[in-house]
């Protein structure tokens, strides 16, 4: 019997086909959306970088603290790993000093307090907390949100300082305020001092002012170099700084004098703001 190959051949070429239109394809791994979606927060304080690496769960319905998160029971900060804070330099969590580095952010939560708790366990699952890797513990009271509810996990930060800010641990109706101090003087004050000794260009004269006027240090000094800033290019703000440097350096006359000076240019300037503030600087020396 005389055989033909031309079916079979058909078959392989509809089999080819059904391949290059995507029909092989079904095994390919499918991405869904995650149920507690990953965030990086970053964060500078002074001249420190924060970082924060978490899992973001959101309450779809459940009472949170008390249930999904049982009270008095350690809990990953958030969800899936466990949470990842990073400091560039050695910072102060509630006046506990922490070393430069990485840790897990554990809490214990608690009706009327709450453990923070920074573990060397970087990088694990959130179960798999270990008590012998503690590095700190501290307590802080949370705070309770009457008018509103979050709806999905957040760490943030706030109330931003040269040497300080808050983070906050937010969902429902908690607010878990962790205050954070980082060590700003003693690292720029010797800069700032090598700078203007030397024959360097563009000196940062009101920078400096600024910084030694918000933060104690030598007044005399904040008072050259402002002088300066006004020689090279006087503007409101400039002239405005000089007249509180004058206030606390005991010089009245010379700051009223200075601050009617940055009014002037303030108008010009159409910066109202300063008008305010000289005014109240004046109505404070009378």
């Amino acid at each position: 019997m005389k055989r033909t190959f031309f079916p079979y051949f058909l078959l392989l070429v509809f089999g080819l086909c059904l391949t290059s239109q995507g029909y092989g394809q079904a095994a390919k791994r499918i991405e869904f959306p995650a149920p507690s979606p990953a965030c990086t927060i970053k964060q500078r304080v002074g001249l420190t970088d924060v970082e924060i690496v978490y899992s973001r769960p959101s309450m779809k319905g459940r009472q949170i603290f008390g249930s999904v998160v049982p009270y008095a029971a350690v809990w990953r900060t958030g969800a899936n790993a466990a949470t990842k804070i990073s400091f560039s330099t050695t910072v102060k969590l509630k006046g506990t000093p922490v070393p430069a580095g990485s840790y897990a952010l554990y809490t214990i939560p608690g009706e009327a307090e709450w453990t923070i708790i920074l573990n060397k366990g970087v990088g694990q699952s959130g179960t798999q907390y270990d008590e012998k890797a503690d590095v700190v513990r501290f307590n802080v009271r949370p705070v309770n949100l009457s008018d509103t509810s979050l709806e999905t996990f957040t760490i943030e930060f706030n109330h931003l300082r040269d040497e300080s800010a808050i983070l906050n641990l937010i969902w429902d109706k908690t607010v878990v305020p962790i205050p954070i101090e980082v060590e700003l003087t003693s690292q720029l004050v010797p800069q700032i001092e090598a700078t203007m000794a030397s024959d360097a260009p563009n000196k940062p004269y009101y920078q400096a002012a600024m910084f030694y006027f918000d933060h104690g240090q030598d007044l005399a000094k904040a008072k050259t170099w402002v002088e300066a800033a006004i020689k090279q290019r006087e503007a409101h703000y400039m002239v405005h700084l000089q007249a509180k440097i004058l206030a606390k350096l005991g010089d009245k006359e010379g700051a009223i004098a200075a601050a009617k000076r940055s009014t002037e240019l303030a108008i010009k300037a159409k910066d109202t703001g300063y008008v305010k503030m000289n005014d109240d600087l004046i109505s404070t020396l009378k």
